[in-house]
């Protein structure tokens, strides 16, 4: 009969809620990206990162070393951003969409507890496998970014999922669990509140008080560490200007920002904590310090040559590094303030993800390298 209402077909059904899901996933992307981003830029400093260099070395991903500078440019971090922002909202584009089937239909609680499990997973892929390996090939993120590091990122982005009920629903009609939602949506902007209150104080010098059991130990890191950055800047200084090899002139470029951000972290915690000046170390402390060089050292690499420079730099950096990861097992071993343990962490595999780069690190070695830091100095352990 003409005009006759037809009813839609199986087939058409699943393909419009296909198109639902996929359009739910798109924005639930979107949000969870963007959350995760801002997440990250707010409490990086809280915990002892420097959010402009995790977003360079995120850069050197698309971008290869290239990316690299003494200080982060504005296009190195927006690269970082941009490219951050795209991985997260592939993962929520793979859970909502490829795997739409079985999790399109989990309710919000179901969701918070695949959050964790799903950060674990996604975060383990990048920096084990698609980042080092097939198909960036990338080892400078692994062997310079904590493993733990992807997993707080992408924790911050997977809460979000909930919300992907709220969206999918909307998108059909339905406003199932709305109340909850709401209270969950209320829940992630008031953490983004805190979080830029506590940014906004740190950046008039009020971070959150020294929860350590013992000061003197936890000053005397900060501030041989200070002091030990600051001979690694000028020996990454002189190699960014002299050095011969393109790859190891942006690593010395690396090594000199990863080493200022962390000095500005500990200047700005110890005038927070402590209140007075840090103590300039006494050249008995100097002395003592494991992997500082002399100043005749120092001068030594200043004035090679410039086909012996190459190696030089290497072998006194690698020697350099080394103390820096002895010092920073000590912190985690004996120190009480738990950031400070955390950078500790962070200093101790970044240093030795960046001894096996300038010996020439890549592939599968590199990841497993990148592994074994984690854990202890076995990388040092090994070399010559």
């Amino acid at each position: 009969m003409t005009g006759a209402l037809t009813r839609p077909s199986k087939s058409d059904v699943y393909v419009s809620a296909a198109a639902g899901r996929r359009r739910a996933a798109a924005c639930l992307g979107l949000v969870s990206s963007t959350f995760s981003t801002i997440v990250s830029q707010l409490s990086a400093a809280r915990i002892g990162r420097d959010a402009a260099v995790d977003w360079m070395v995120v850069a050197t991903i698309p971008g290869t070393d290239n990316m690299l500078s003494s200080e982060p440019t504005p296009g190195s971090i927006v690269v970082g951003i941009l490219f951050h922002q795209w991985a997260d909202f592939s993962w929520a584009l793979f859970f909502f969409g490829v795997l739409g089937k079985w999790t399109a239909s989990l309710n919000p609680i179901s969701l918070i507890v695949l959050a964790a499990p799903w950060a674990f997973m996604t975060s383990a892929l990048e920096w084990f496998v698609l980042v080092p390996l097939f198909p960036f090939w990338r080892p400078i993120f692994t062997l310079q970014q904590p493993y733990w590091v992807g997993v707080l990122v992408h924790l911050s982005s997977a809460s979000i999922y909930p919300m992907y009920r709220w969206m999918d629903d909307a998108s059909l009609g339905n406003q199932t669990g709305k109340a909850f939602l709401r209270a969950w949506t209320a829940a992630a902007i008031i953490g983004i509140m805190v979080l830029a209150l506590a940014a906004l104080a740190a950046s008039a010098g009020r971070e959150l008080p020294w929860l350590g059991r013992d000061a003197t130990l936890d000053q005397t890191f900060m501030r041989h560490m200070s002091t030990h950055h600051d001979q690694g800047i000028e020996l990454a200084t002189i190699a960014a200007e002299k050095a011969s090899n393109p790859h190891l002139r942006r690593l010395a470029n690396l090594m000199t920002s990863s080493q200022r951000g962390e000095n500005k972290i500990i200047e700005k915690w110890w005038a927070s904590w402590f209140g007075l000046p840090m103590r300039v170390c006494s050249s008995e402390e100097r002395a003592a310090m494991p992997g500082l060089l002399t100043s005749a050292q120092v001068e030594e690499l200043r004035n090679a040559t410039a086909a012996a420079f190459d190696a030089l730099f290497v072998k006194m950096m690698t020697f350099h590094h080394a103390g820096a990861v002895a010092m920073a097992d000590a912190e985690l071993r004996n120190g009480s303030d738990f950031r400070l343990r955390i950078m500790a962490h962070a200093i101790r595999h970044e240093q030795q993800g960046e001894i096996a780069l300038m010996h020439g690190a890549a592939g599968i070695p590199a990841v497993l390298l990148a592994s074994q830091s984690m854990f202890g100095d076995h990388v040092n352990a090994n070399r010559p």
